[in-house]
């Protein structure tokens, strides 16, 4: 089989009199996506691949991603990638960091490993300010292993292991882990997007811009959570899906900055 960073990409040339208004960069490589039909996993990787071509350091990243729907990120992202254990990639990308503090440094997590099995490895890491971004995809549910309740999980969702919809009795609350982790003062940059239109796939590439610019600066620790939905788990056709993320995700966990340049924004929503 091909080395999948050596695989030739099609050209396709612009017919004369159109203009090129975007073209795939080779910091993604031509293997096909193995995401379900609708996720927004593909979204987030192409724009991080973006923003890495667009600000020239494709040479100069690592990035960390570990067990979970992200596990084979290293199959689309053509630059140097590090795999983690499940919950582990803060640790991970720390070392890295600290071992190699001119290369820009992210991780790539979804809500079952972040906010989970990771959560003493993702709170310490902003707690110490480690200089690099965190990833963080949110759905709502464990999205590779079957659906299963997350920490995220919203009460009354229904999930394999909650099938009569999550109970605060006996699961506690959703655990909205992007609001603590911006309380801490190490934590220099934390927002929350989406990628369900072309307006807020446009906010979440410039999001992933600013934190790697702040990265760059040395400014500490930056969390992008994206809430995304998951067609397969939520058992939704990719439409109704998203309808259902905006009516229900979004007022447990609302978009926008929880946290900018240091400083706490106000609160929105719960």
């Amino acid at each position: 089989m091909d080395n999948p960073r050596e695989v030739e990409m099609e050209t396709v040339s612009c017919p004369e009199g159109l203009e090129v208004v975007w073209e795939k960069p080779e910091t993604l490589t031509g293997n096909r996506m193995h995401y379900c039909p609708g996720c927004g996993h593909g979204v987030v990787h192409k724009l991080l691949m973006e923003v890495l071509k667009e600000m020239d350091i494709q040479d100069k990243t690592i990035g960390v991603a570990p067990v979970g729907c992200s596990v084979f990120a290293y199959n689309y992202m053509n630059i140097d990638m590090q795999e983690a254990a499940h919950g582990r990639a803060a640790a991970v990308a720390t070392g890295v960091r600290r071992m190699l503090p001119d290369k820009f440094v992210f991780s790539y997590q979804g809500d079952g490993d972040l906010a989970a099995i990771g959560t003493a490895e993702t709170i310490h890491a902003a707690n110490r300010g480690e200089n690099f971004l965190v990833v963080f995809i949110n759905n709502g549910i464990y999205g590779m292993t079957g659906g299963q309740m997350a920490p995220t999980t919203l009460v009354g969702m229904k999930t394999s292991t909650t099938p009569g919809g999550r109970d605060v009795e006996t699961s506690g609350f959703p655990f909205n882990i992007s609001r603590l982790i911006a309380m801490l003062p190490g934590a220099y940059y934390v927002t929350r997007q989406s990628v369900h239109t072309p307006g807020a796939v446009r906010k979440t590439k410039k999001a992933i811009r600013k934190a790697f610019e702040h990265q760059r600066d040395r400014k500490g620790y930056c969390l992008i959570e994206v809430v995304s939905n998951c067609p397969s788990g939520w058992k939704m056709t990719p439409v109704v899906s998203n309808q259902w993320m905006e009516e229900n995700m979004f007022p447990s966990y609302p978009l926008g900055d929880l946290k900018t340049d240091g400083v706490l924004q106000p609160l929105k929503g719960n």
